[in-house]
């Protein structure tokens, strides 16, 4: 049971940084098509979030966001990758990456916790969340 907050607060960083990115990345959105496939991304990761933070409550557990530091460098990444482009392909191409990244760090964590006794609800928002990257990917593709 003590690897359960361990990985329900890291989904929890991993959807907020990704939620973060996207609102860092709107004002610079023109097409309403691209706009709204970040939206529903968005609402999706803050969906996380929420269940979460509703599995942790019982355990007395306030999830933590990353640090503001971790944050900067976030946004300062993604305004120097669209001083030049800030093409909807180009964008699209940046939350491929990010999606891929949380794929692969969220595959490691589920699998690491799989045989420590985690419960089968967080592991399951664990590898909801690899599903929801996957389709967000493949959202993004039709962007390029």
């Amino acid at each position: 049971m003590e690897k359960t907050p361990e990985l329900l607060c890291y989904i929890y960083k991993n959807v907020k940084m990704g939620s973060e990115a996207i609102v860092d990345l709107m004002p610079k959105v023109e097409d309403t098509s691209f706009r709204n496939a970040l939206t529903e991304q968005m609402n999706g990761y803050e969906r996380f979030a929420k269940e979460a933070e509703k599995q942790l409550t019982p355990m007395g557990v306030k999830p933590q966001e990353e640090p503001m530091i971790k944050k900067m460098m976030s946004k300062m990444g993604i305004a120097m990758n669209t001083m030049t482009d800030s093409s909807v392909g180009h964008m699209a191409e940046m939350l491929i990456k990010g999606s891929t990244m949380g794929i692969t760090d969220m595959t490691k964590h589920v699998r690491e916790f799989e045989g420590q006794g985690c419960p089968e609800q967080a592991l399951k928002l664990g590898r909801d969340l690899i599903t929801f990257e996957q389709d967000n990917i493949e959202k993004m593709k039709e962007f390029l």
